[in-house]
């Protein structure tokens, strides 16, 4: 059974690269996640310095995982290039609907469209894997929309498809926890605002820097509900880290500091 899953994985890479072939050159919308990191590198295999990795740096992502991005890019040794995108001064995204991802991914698009033309680029492609196809992701419409192909998806690469890949290239994503926007920690109709997601980012960095890896901070005005997963419980009520997390998510303007007893999962916020 193993031997089959290797071999069926050895398939799919070898679909995707000439997928990417087909390209002739190539723009990806990168993050330093999982995906997106893989196809960066496997772009970058096949296309060398007719690929290039762009990262959008907005108020949706931190600095931090920006700058793990960059990092990334330059010890597996692909082209990456930074763009800044103002999503968050679209009316549409601020209001914070279940479709707000559109307006996100339209604005991205956008920009990397024009990137693409100016630096004579012929195609953009995105990270979108073949399980995010039968999830919510009004961003796959985007994509669309703006004639941005994934590669991934095309050829069947799953997510854990994608770690199984991500490991055998050495590649040091392979296990990190999936990442979103910040703006996925707020409840749909609250109105998105800078403030608010640097608060948010500020609130996970502080469980990050206590040790905490997959996490997510929802944010519902006064109250900052974590989502850790069930294992971790314990080390979160340890009391020291307890008051420790009580005393720095107050300061960031929290008045209480709750867990949700279901755990970490992605996406609760579309439950």
């Amino acid at each position: 059974m193993q031997a089959i899953e290797s071999t069926n994985l050895e398939n799919k890479l070898i679909a995707l690269k000439e997928r990417v072939s087909l390209s002739d050159s190539l723009i990806v919308a990168y993050s330093g996640g999982v995906d997106s990191a893989l196809l960066a590198s496997v772009a970058h295999q096949v296309l060398g310095n007719k690929s290039l990795a762009v990262i959008a740096k907005s108020p949706s992502i931190t600095d931090i995982e920006i700058n793990k991005a960059i990092s990334l890019s330059k010890t597996v040794g692909f082209s990456c290039h930074i763009i800044k995108t103002q999503e968050i001064e679209r009316p549409e995204y601020k209001a914070n609907q279940p479709n707000r991802c559109y307006f996100c991914k339209d604005t991205l698009y956008q920009e990397l469209s024009k990137l693409a033309s100016k630096l004579n680029y012929k195609t953009v492609a995105n990270g979108t894997n073949h399980d995010d196809l039968g999830d919510y992701r009004p961003g796959i419409k985007a994509a669309s929309d703006h004639g941005v192909i994934s590669p991934l998806a095309e050829v069947g690469l799953t997510k854990t498809d994608i770690r199984a890949l991500s490991r055998d290239m050495n590649l040091p994503t392979w296990d990190k926890p999936a990442q979103a926007c910040l703006a996925s920690r707020v409840p749909y109709g609250t109105q998105i605002s800078s403030k608010l997601l640097n608060r948010i980012g500020a609130a996970e960095q502080v469980l990050r820097d206590l040790g905490f890896d997959q996490l997510r901070v929802r944010d519902h005005n006064t109250v900052a509900r974590i989502e850790l997963p069930i294992s971790e419980f314990d080390k979160l009520l340890t009391p020291s880290i307890k008051q420790e997390i009580t005393k720095r998510l107050k300061s960031l303007g929290y008045k209480y500091i709750t867990i949700d007893i279901e755990g970490f999962r992605s996406g609760s916020m579309n439950e």
